[in-house]
């Protein structure tokens, strides 16, 4: 997929699918500033992981994939669904993870 482009969602939007899997989409209702702020924090997580791994460092990679796990979590992509969830719900799942996440 070319950088910039979105994926391809299912009829219902819940779902993303990449290379012909799905995964779940981040909730449409996060609005643009805070999910660009959240969805930075993976990529940032990863780096972090990578250069945990390099140095032999098992505490430093689950503080990175914690980091990763909290942002997906806010964004909606794990735990409960979003679209299970309420309005008041879903604002306060991802105003925890950017408080979480220090952002």
């Amino acid at each position: 997929m070319p950088s910039g482009s979105r994926p391809e969602h299912t009829p219902g939007g819940r779902h993303a699918v990449v290379g012909g899997r799905r995964w779940r989409a981040t909730d449409p209702d996060v609005p643009p500033e805070p999910a660009a702020r959240l969805r930075a924090r993976p990529t940032a997580a990863r780096r972090a992981v990578a250069a945990a791994r390099r140095k032999d460092d098992a505490e430093a990679e689950r503080a990175a994939r914690a980091r990763a796990h909290t942002a997906k979590v806010a964004l909606g992509e794990r735990g409960e669904p979003w679209w299970e969830q309420g309005p008041a719900e879903r604002k306060a799942r991802w105003s925890r993870g950017l408080a979480a996440l220090g952002g």
